[in-house]
């Protein structure tokens, strides 16, 4: 009702004390925090640096010829006198086959048995601590050496071939 008035307030009228609105920033308050960020930008950079370089550059005839398949893990037990390896029974969807892994410091066991897996198929078998291990289960490595299985997002048919 008395937007627009010109009168309401008296030349000379006290308006009583007014409170801040916005503290002031002083020059080191700005220079403290440029200083901070420009530590998150070496620390990312640092963590950028330790990644695993790329390595040398393929065709795509060499990648074709891996067998990538989703398994499922069937069993799995520690292989006696090691730290780091679990023996692992998988079903493939055309056999069931066992692959030696050295994940036993990352996961237990119990923890595995049902997951399904992306499992390099066509790999030359392999003895280890005098088990065949027959193909390789895929493996994502953060930069603080945490393992995460490679495996579909929702379950698929075992066999189910990977592109």
């Amino acid at each position: 009702a008395n937007a627009g008035k010109i009168d309401l307030i008296k030349a000379g009228q006290e308006l009583g004390e007014v409170p801040i609105l916005f503290e002031k920033i002083e020059d080191k308050q700005v220079e403290a925090q440029i200083e901070k960020l420009a530590e998150a930008e070496r620390q990312n950079n640092l963590a950028n640096a330790k990644a695993t370089p790329l390595k040398e550059e393929i065709q795509f005839d060499d990648f074709a010829k891996l067998d990538l398949r989703v398994a499922t893990i069937l069993a799995a037990e520690k292989v006696a006198k090691t730290q780091k390896l679990l023996k692992i029974t998988l079903d493939t969807g055309i056999d069931q086959r066992t692959v030696v892994s050295g994940i036993a410091e990352h996961f237990s066991p119990e923890e595995i048995v049902g997951k399904q897996v992306c499992l390099v198929a066509n790999l030359a078998p392999r003895a280890m601590k005098g088990i065949e291990s027959q193909g390789m289960i895929l493996m994502a490595e953060n930069a603080d050496g945490k393992l995460e299985f490679v495996a579909p997002t929702q379950a698929v048919k075992n066999g189910s071939v990977v592109k």
